[in-house]
């Protein structure tokens, strides 16, 4: 996996920080902002307190983690705060991915956040038979040609007579 290894370790690194340091509520509560949304929930109750909520989005290129939350008088507020770091090493990570492309990205093109992981992890399928009537069993690198009835005869005939 090589950088994208360490790219992945920083980034696993730093969230694991960051949710202990919000846990804490060791933040800087002036650098926080304040998201009020009007809500109408039917039957809501309101909250006293604000709720620690884990969440993170992404604004106009910048990164934000959510730190609590609560709901009153049908507004839901919101506090997060900017994640300087993650945008550090996203920008290392997209940097560091432009030099396997030839063109570089334009300007006001969105960064795609490449998943490489999936190409070294075997994925493997389990088929359940949900169908009565035949069944065809399947095997992993080929199929079986054997039909196997999966239901009896309704209909029983009364023996012949002599």
């Amino acid at each position: 996996m090589g950088y994208y290894g360490v790219f992945l370790g920083l980034q696993y690194n730093h969230e694991m920080e960051m949710i202990r340091v919000l846990d804490a509520n060791h933040y800087d509560e002036s650098r926080a902002i304040t998201l009020r949304i009007p809500v109408s929930i039917p039957y809501m109750n309101d909250d006293m307190e604000f709720k620690r909520v884990y969440g993170k989005f992404q604004h106009l290129g910048q990164h934000y983690r959510l730190v609590k939350q609560k709901y009153k008088n049908d507004t839901l507020t919101i506090i997060c705060v900017r994640d300087y770091k993650r945008e550090r090493i996203t920008e290392a990570l997209s940097a560091y991915l432009k030099t396997f492309t030839d063109s570089p990205l334009e300007q006001g093109q969105s960064k795609i956040q490449f998943n490489f992981i999936k190409d070294y992890i075997s994925q493997t399928h389990d088929l359940l038979v949900a169908t009565t009537g035949w069944e065809a069993e399947l095997i992993q690198y080929g199929f079986c040609i054997n039909l196997i009835s999966s239901f009896t005869a309704l209909i029983t005939h009364p023996p012949e007579s002599v």
